[in-house]
């Protein structure tokens, strides 16, 4: 069966659960119990390679669109894309990482801070444009200032981004948002991170038209 469109799946899902574990059986258990609560979009930041089983092993799962993040290189990136990954996700904004991940076919998303940074790339054809650390730059309002005068831009905001708040970024018109720690932080067993997803999806759908 083919893969689906990865951004697509972002702009439909609008939720990309981004997980950071300590080993590739953590992240695949993690992602795993999201799968179950409903998650289908996932960014596992594999900066250090030690995670890339777990892509591989994700990337098993047909009905999942699988991100490696956290690539600054294109060396990780080939090595992601390897194992199957669907888009590459990195921290910074390079026109050489983009370059290399156009010559491959493949999705890249690209992470900004300011304006200026957001503008760049979508000028540069990025498809979607992630937004970090998007609580410390001024939360929900920062969104809708820079969709003020740039409402075109495909705005992914990040980092401190809780349950009770990320419906707050999409109604001030971020296409999705990357959820992290607020989906396994803490929790007592995967099936409180599957309860979490759970919660996630279900308020999603309080907004959707």
């Amino acid at each position: 069966m083919d893969r689906k469109n990865p951004v697509n799946e972002i702009l439909k899902n609008r939720i990309v659960s981004v997980i950071r574990a300590e080993s590739a059986r953590e992240a695949t258990e993690k992602a795993k119990a999201m799968i179950e609560g409903g998650i289908k979009v996932f960014e596992i930041t594999v900066e250090k390679g030690k995670l890339l089983p777990a892509v591989e092993e994700l990337c098993k799962n047909k009905d999942i669109t699988v991100m490696a993040g956290g690539i600054i290189t294109a060396m990780r990136a080939q090595e992601c894309i390897n194992k199957g990954a669907q888009a590459i996700v990195s921290p910074v904004f390079q026109g050489s990482l983009l370059k290399f991940c156009l010559g491959q076919k493949i999705p890249h998303i690209a992470t900004v801070s300011t304006p200026n940074e957001a503008y760049s790339a979508w000028k540069s054809r990025i498809p979607i444009i992630k937004i970090f650390p998007a609580k410390s730059m001024g939360h929900v309002e920062y969104i809708e200032d820079i969709l003020r005068p740039m409402p075109f831009l495909n705005l992914m905001p990040s980092g401190g981004i809780t349950l009770d708040d990320f419906t707050q970024y999409l109604n001030a018109g971020a296409v999705a948002v990357g959820m992290g720690r607020c989906l396994y932080k803490n929790a007592d067993s995967l099936s409180e991170i599957t309860q979490r997803a759970k919660y996630a999806v279900s308020k999603l759908k309080t907004i959707e038209n």
